[in-house]
């Protein structure tokens, strides 16, 4: 498994005054070395335990093709695209697969011609619907509009899109396997139906369990002296597939707890808060800037100084 790039010892940030700590984080691989740097520019060493595994397959790419290429049996073939009014992502992951899907398509899958089709993405997600992007799209970028929700969660972006009128909108979502489905994909289909939008829900990529090896680090560092002092989550899927782990290993949550009484569990965005709750992980600190991963870092950051200001 490639580890996101390694640091040097950490250089203290001026508004932390807390050295040294050691941040444990679940990420996938793709979102790993942007928060690994996040946590290193606050003075922090980032410890790296991936419980899930993110990627684009054979067949979820030609899950998408079915999508991008023409429709056969009829005179002007055009893409099943055609057929929908929105595209909408709900994790960078989706962009990044629906585009590797678009590089190796053979020609845009929109005409130059035709109702506007609006593409949503949460966050900083949205800066990977680039030109490059928009250009393998269709020809014509005035048929592309790039809509990102001011709230960065699913339920922004289905007020963002407004009343679908009956409209189609198509969902690049993953396929989860080896864990259970988190709710937040059925409840953001089922908002989108409220709506009045008919949502269809394309497994355009593949959210696995890691296996149990990827609690060895938590274990690890838990029975040391000092443990670690945090642990970031930035979905629910990282957090179940943290939790199958420890059970391989003839432990539980609280048990990781007692042994790391100070450790600070932070979540990014209430999202996976609630998620975590609801797998009976308490968490400490959310994130109300959960746009990017810098929420959670300084959120986190003032939690500690926090802490360190009721001390004094």
């Amino acid at each position: 498994m490639q580890h996101p790039p390694l640091f040097p010892s950490p250089v203290p940030s001026p508004e932390n005054s807390r050295r040294n700590c050691v941040i444990a984080f679940t990420t996938p691989q793709n979102y790993a070395p942007r928060l690994s740097e996040l946590i290193h520019l606050k003075g922090w060493t980032p410890l790296w335990c991936p419980t899930v595994i993110v990627e684009s397959t054979e067949q979820t790419i030609s899950s998408i093709h079915h999508y991008l290429n023409p429709q056969a049996g009829i005179d002007e073939p055009n893409s099943f695209l055609e057929e929908f009014s929105a595209l909408a992502f709900t994790s960078r992951t989706g962009i990044t697969a629906f585009s590797q899907a678009l590089s190796i398509n053979p020609t845009p899958p929109l005409t130059p011609n035709g109702e506007i089709l609006t593409i949503a993405a949460l966050g900083n997600d949205a800066e990977l619907l680039d030109r490059e992007f928009i250009r393998k799209m269709c020809e014509n970028p005035e048929r592309i509009r790039v809509l990102v929700p001011s709230i960065a969660t699913p339920s922004g972006l289905v007020e963002a899109l407004g009343l679908g009128q009956g409209r189609k909108v198509l969902c690049p979502v993953p396929l989860v396997i080896g864990l259970n489905e988190p709710p937040v994909v059925p409840k953001f289909l089922e908002d989108l139906s409220k709506r009045g939008w008919i949502p269809v829900r394309l497994d355009a990529y593949e959210t696995r369990w890691a296996g149990a090896k990827c609690a060895v680090d938590v274990v690890t560092k838990s029975e040391e002296e000092c443990g670690f002092d945090a642990i970031v989550f930035t979905s629910t899927g990282e957090v179940e597939g943290l939790l199958k782990s420890l059970e391989e290993f003839g432990l539980d949550w609280s048990m990781v707890r007692r042994r790391c009484p100070r450790m600070v569990v932070a979540a990014h965005g209430p999202v996976t808060a609630a998620g975590a709750e609801s797998l009976g992980v308490g968490i400490d600190v959310v994130s109300s800037n959960f746009g990017s991963f810098n929420g959670v870092v300084d959120a986190l950051a003032h939690k500690w100084k926090s802490l360190e200001n009721q001390e004094s």
